[in-house]
């Protein structure tokens, strides 16, 4: 791996879905594709041997899906544990679950803008996680909609120690906002938004910002009508 680029292994059975993918991130700055397979178990070994930051894991694969490359190469017994984004065209709540179980550093549909995709590579390769909008608030919703949930919005808020800035940050992490789409929405910078979020999931103590959408669902902080 060249210093400062995030070198990316992509993994799909169809050709241009590949193509497409290597594509968007060859033209990013700071990224580089270093290696393409058309099946579960290529993609295995390629990344043992190149050792990429990034793993982009096609689900529905031959000789070995992407869920079973993501346990191998991002599960616990991984050594070492890679970063593994899964992408799918099935937006099938097993998926989602199974992915993350394993270890997954993101989600994404392959409808999901090439940003997104972009923006869930720089993520994965900090060891974060970003699933993509659509999926995780209809999973997110669920926990909203739980019996016992909602205790209290403001005091929920204020236990925690958030601002009212960084509850309005929150509140639209869980609805599946985009950070350049909360810089729009709020007049912030990025690096404000950046920032916001880092503190914000020091006080909750999470690690990533589906994390963070989920406790403001399972809190109260957002509604089924957000």
């Amino acid at each position: 791996m060249a210093e400062g680029l995030i070198d990316v292994v992509i993994a799909d059975d169809q050709e241009l879905v590949r193509t497409g993918f290597e594509m968007i991130l060859d033209a990013q700055p700071g990224i580089r594709v270093v290696g393409v397979a058309g099946d579960g178990a290529e993609c295995v070994e390629l990344a043992r041997r190149l050792r990429p930051d990034v793993v982009l894991a096609d689900v529905r694969m031959p000789r070995l899906d992407g869920l079973e490359v993501t346990r191998v190469l991002a599960g616990p017994d991984a050594d070492p544990r890679m970063n593994v984004v899964v992408i799918t065209t099935f937006d099938q709540d097993d998926y989602v679950r199974d992915a993350l179980r394993f270890g997954a550093c993101g989600f994404l549909l392959k409808d999901a803008t090439p940003a997104l995709l972009v923006e869930a590579v720089r993520a994965a390769s900090r060891g974060d996680a970003l699933v993509s909008p659509a999926v995780t608030v209809r999973l997110l919703r669920r926990l909203g909609a739980r019996p016992g949930t909602g205790r209290g919005r403001a005091g929920t808020a204020e236990a925690a120690g958030l601002s009212s800035r960084e509850v309005e940050i929150v509140r639209l992490v869980a609805v599946g906002r985009t950070n350049q789409e909360i810089c729009d929405e709020l007049f912030l910078s990025l690096s404000s938004v950046k920032t916001y979020l880092g503190r914000i999931q020091t006080k909750l103590g999470v690690r990533n910002r589906v994390e963070a959408a989920a406790w403001a669902w399972e809190h109260g902080m957002v509604t089924s009508r957000s």
